[in-house]
């Protein structure tokens, strides 16, 4: 146990008790200063009161108030479960309240910055795809292409009575049987010439069908600047048109966006949970830290005076 004690206010004296204490031994120094004459008794003048030192406790001897309070462990980590720093804060560690503060306001901020971008490139490369790509010209170049005639009948429906006029740009989702086609791509996936065709096409709209048209060359015809005479070559990846790059490219930014949002969601939920196991920490060694403000008897030049004292005690 450290103990630290500094008199001063009543009188202008100044008495400093440290206590070292370890496990065999202690040292204890004593220190007595007074702006007074020196009263002429070696013993005190040059080592203090021993009365002081072996007398009652401080807080015995005057009205003493205790500045420190103990601190909930358990309230300081929820604190900083919720608002990093707060727990920290309440613990009296300032600085380090700032820091995990700053580090979760940080996080937070960049994680909704950087969601914010993901979804407005998001409705970018979506409104691209909308206006440049077509299940209409997909599903054409599908039926006339990679089924043989004898197949042909049976898929023959895949397109809605009554669209054939529209433009295949036009609302293109609205225009197809979506069943019939995907039963068409499992059909030419299953044959030599149109093995590439790994995938049906989703529902207009979901997610993943605006990430498929722009990652595989099965889909590659379904864009607006496709050549009628396209043939796939699996040992050419880039033999796709230029709006499927650029797609590709758009849909990769906004990919990289949220993948950024969510590294920056990890940081800040790691940061709540360290501030709330250290916010625990500094609480509990806040609590071994105690403080007693009192009146003290000490020596004067002809008798006893009184003299404010602080007490502070570490325990080890």
């Amino acid at each position: 146990m450290i103990r630290h004690c500094i008199a001063a206010g009543c009188v202008a004296t100044l008495l400093t008790n440290v206590t070292l204490a370890g496990d065999a031994s202690s040292m204890v120094f004593k220190k007595h200063m007074s702006n007074a004459e020196v009263t002429g008794n070696i013993q005190f003048d040059l080592f203090g009161s021993h009365d002081f030192t072996s007398g009652p406790d401080m807080i015995h001897q005057g009205n003493a108030v205790d500045e420190f309070q103990n601190k909930s462990p358990w309230l300081a980590a929820g604190m900083s479960l919720v608002i990093p720093g707060a727990g920290e804060f309440y613990a009296e560690s300032y600085w380090k309240s700032a820091a995990f503060l700053v580090i979760g306001v940080t996080a937070w901020t960049i994680a909704a910055v950087q969601n914010s971008k993901g979804n407005t490139q998001t409705k970018s490369f979506e409104g691209f795809a909308d206006q440049n790509w077509s299940v209409v010209e997909y599903a054409e170049f599908s039926f006339n292409n990679l089924l043989s005639p004898s197949e042909q009948p049976a898929y023959a429906n895949w397109r809605i009575a009554g669209t054939e006029n529209r433009s295949p740009f036009d609302r293109p989702w609205e225009q197809v049987n979506w069943s019939v086609i995907n039963a068409m791509e499992r059909a030419i996936g299953s044959t030599t010439a149109g093995r590439y065709y790994s995938h049906t096409l989703p529902r207009y709209g979901e997610q993943q069908y605006y990430e498929l048209i722009g990652k595989y060359p099965q889909f590659n015809q379904g864009w607006i600047d496709a050549s009628p005479g396209w043939v796939y070559d699996p040992l050419n990846e880039g033999n796709v048109t230029a709006n499927f790059h650029y797609y590709s490219g758009e849909r990769r930014k906004a990919n990289d966006f949220y993948a950024n949002a969510s590294t920056a969601v990890t940081i800040a939920v790691v940061n709540h949970i360290l501030s709330a196991a250290d916010a625990a920490w500094s609480a509990s060694r806040h609590n071994k830290l105690h403080a007693t403000l009192g009146l003290q008897a000490v020596p004067g030049q002809s008798n006893l005076e009184q003299a404010a004292v602080l007490h502070l005690k570490f325990d080890l």
